[in-house]
C-alpha cells in the first residue's frame, strides 16, 4: 500500500454534500495506490473542544480522541475537504482538528475546497491554509475548488457533467502535488528528526 493519507471532513449538516467531495478522493487516491482513509467529524463525534489531547494526562482522554490521534501522528499526509460556510470555515471540521496539534507537525496537506456556488469555497481553502500552516503542516500549493458541488458530482461521488470533467482532469496534478511532498516529508524525516 501506498502512503497513508486521512481525508478529513467536517460537515454536521443533515443534507450533506461535500461528502461527495471526500468519497470521490479517498477513491481516486486510492486507485493511485494510496492507503487513503476518511475521518467524517460527524462519525467522530468529538465534542466542543474544552480540552485538546495533550492537556489529558496520559491515557485519560476520550477513547476516541486517542485513536485519532494515533491515526494522526502514523498518517503521512492530509487532504482536508472544505467547506465554506459564510466566507469561512466548517466549524465541524475546525473543531476536530483544534483537538490536536503536535500530531499533525512536519507532514504536507492539502486543500479541497467546496460548497453550493461558483466560488467554489475559495475563501474557506484561503482561511484553510494559514490555520494548517499554523499548525505545523506543509501546504501544498495546488488546490482543488469544487462548485457547485451539485452540479459536479452525483449522490456517489461520481463526476458529472462538465464540472465533473474539469474535476477528473484537475485531480492527477492536484494528487502529484500532494504525494511529491509526502514522500518529501518522509524522506526528510528518516534522514533528520523534526528540530522540535
Amino acid at each position: 500500500m501506498g502512503n497513508r493519507i486521512l481525508v478529513l471532513y467536517g460537515s454536521y449538516r443533515s443534507n450533506r454534500k461535500g461528502i461527495r467531495l471526500a468519497h470521490f478522493a479517498v477513491r481516486k487516491l486510492r486507485n493511485r495506490g494510496e492507503d487513503a482513509e476518511l475521518i467524517d467529524a460527524k462519525t467522530i463525534g468529538l465534542p466542543i473542544l474544552d480540552r485538546m489531547l495533550k492537556e489529558y494526562p496520559p491515557g485519560g482522554a476520550p477513547a476516541t480522541m486517542e485513536k485519532l490521534g494515533a491515526k494522526i501522528r502514523e498518517a503521512d499526509a492530509f487532504l482536508f475537504v472544505a467547506g465554506e460556510y459564510n466566507w469561512g470555515v466548517q466549524p465541524g471540521l475546525k473543531n476536530l482538528t483544534d483537538h490536536f496539534l503536535e500530531e499533525w507537525f512536519w507532514r504536507p496537506a492539502a486543500i479541497a475546497s467546496y460548497s453550493a456556488g461558483r466560488l467554489s469555497g475559495t475563501r474557506s481553502g484561503y482561511a484553510w491554509h494559514n490555520t494548517l500552516s499554523e499548525m505545523g503542516m506543509v501546504v501544498i500549493s495546488s488546490t482543488l475548488a469544487v462548485g457547485p458541488i451539485a452540479e459536479t458530482l452525483d449522490e456517489a461521488g461520481e463526476p458529472i457533467g462538465e464540472a465533473g470533467a474539469v474535476l477528473e482532469r484537475a485531480f492527477p496534478r492536484f494528487a502529484d502535488d500532494l504525494a511529491w511532498w509526502t514522500e518529501a516529508a518522509k524522506a526528510q524525516r528518516a534522514r533528520r528528526a523534526p528540530p522540535y
